[in-house]
């Protein structure tokens, strides 16, 4: 047997041109390549269109790192046949601002559309942030700005007006997975090795990676690289050495037959068992796997609300401070606060009336029409509306007694449908009480 190392002769692996990174290699090239983002550039999508119609302007690309937003960007300056210019506000400043829009208003004369693609556009200040604003106006330049935070605080309102908004999401489990099978495979990739690598270790990369193609492109490449070669010229990927590349201890998803699914449901399910040294000890089996602490807090405020609920209100106030404790802190030190919540949440007395009352909810809205609102509770800004009736029979809570009004709020065709039903646990009993007083005070 021998192992691979990252210092082996090009010729082991091919070409010179792979000793480029993995990620490199295999950047998409075209809208059908590119993976993932489908709510924006799949059949039909408004971002498709603009690009197969060639009507793109300035825009930003708002979503996390190792999404794709600088290859969609390419992708969109090829397509569109516009010169690609790219910076980042890290390394840039006024000058080399400058010194880009003077080169695209030359392409501009000469009837040549200059794409400028700026990474970490957060990073500018107010005044390099407003040298874009006269280029952008006079379509000497399409500015795409990429950032990972949210723009609406953090790029200048002149600027945002200008450009249209594109929420990049993280990529999907399946997603990262065809990604990975695609780097095996592809001759840009290590198509021309033979890998033995299992669909369990393929998960664990992707789960890893939480949405991030780089990460994931990056980990599996180490672990081929890392590999060991059998008899056969198989390059195999021991579990040990992926544990390494993904710098965790062990690998226990998937080992012994316990997927990623059924850990969390275990969880979520000692969890509502009031079961709390269950809950701990399923929260550390994923921690201990490599799960994302940040993962798991998002699971403990959607349950905080479907579980617990107005039972006890505290239990998403105490699962949003351990997910902010735990971006705060990352791993290893924020463990002790996802116990902290685990631990809350398990002993809380449970109701599931608002996730009852939100699917009866939902339901409703599926299948029957979309009713008015009632003209009592319209707004009535104008004369006109007010004489069509809008706001008529209008009672202003505070000016009641009673602090409510005897007015009908749900349309005609719901009048009387019931969605809350609070149970008698924990402090919603209380609630219960106080809605079944306010329901026979508006009957009589």
């Amino acid at each position: 047997m021998e192992q691979i190392s990252l210092f082996d002769s090009v010729d082991r692996f091919g070409s010179q041109g792979q000793l480029q990174p993995l990620a490199s290699r295999l950047r998409p090239e075209t809208l059908e390549e590119y993976i993932g983002q489908q709510h924006l550039i799949g059949k039909g999508k408004i971002l498709r269109q603009l690009i197969e119609k060639d009507q793109i302007s300035s825009m930003i690309f708002w979503g996390p790192p190792g999404v794709g937003k600088t290859t969609l960007a390419r992708i969109i300056a090829k397509q569109t046949k516009a010169e690609f210019i790219e910076f980042s506000a890290v390394t840039s400043g006024i000058k080399e601002i400058k010194a880009v829009m003077a080169q695209a208003e030359e392409n501009r004369i000469a009837g040549r559309r200059t794409l400028l693609f700026t990474d970490e556009i957060h990073r500018f200040n107010k005044a390099q942030q407003d040298a874009f604003l006269p280029f952008v106006e006079k379509g000497s330049i399409v500015l795409i700005g990429a950032t990972t935070e949210n723009p609406s605080f953090e790029i200048n309102s002149a600027l945002l007006s200008r450009c249209k908004v594109f929420l990049l999401k993280a990529l999907e489990e399946q997603d990262l997975r065809k990604l990975l099978w695609l780097a095996l495979k592809s001759p840009k990739g290590f198509g021309n090795l033979e890998i033995s690598i299992t669909e369990e270790q393929l998960g664990m990369i992707a789960r890893f990676a939480n949405g991030d193609a780089r990460t994931a492109l990056n980990t599996l490449e180490m672990a081929v690289l890392n590999a060991k070669m059998d008899q056969d010229a198989v390059l195999c990927v021991e579990e040990e050495v992926l544990a390494q590349c993904m710098n965790r201890r062990s690998l226990l998803y998937d080992k012994n037959g316990e997927g990623h699914y059924n850990l969390i449901s275990a969880l979520h399910k000692s969890m509502r068992n009031s079961d709390p040294d269950a809950a701990v000890y399923w929260m550390y089996r994923m921690l201990d796997s490599g799960e994302e602490p940040l993962y798991l807090a998002r699971r403990l405020v959607r349950y905080a609300s479907e579980d617990i609920g107005m039972a006890d209100s505290h239990a998403l106030q105490v699962a949003v401070a351990a997910y902010q404790a735990c971006h705060f802190l990352g791993m290893p030190e924020c463990d002790v606060h996802l116990a902290h919540a685990v631990v809350y949440l398990s002993m809380a007395p449970k109701s599931n009336a608002l996730y009852r009352a939100c699917e009866a909810c939902k339901e409703d809205i599926r299948t029957l029409l979309a009713e008015p609102v009632p003209l009592a509770i319209c707004n009535a800004p104008t004369e006109l509306m007010k004489e069509l009736g809008y706001g008529k029979g209008y009672v202003y809570a505070h000016d009641t007694a009673e602090k409510m009004a005897k007015i009908q709020c749900l349309p005609d065709a719901l009048a009387g449908r019931r969605y809350y039903q609070p149970t008698e646990e924990g402090e919603e009993k209380n609630v219960k009480v106080r809605l079944e007083e306010i329901l026979r005070w508006k009957q009589e």
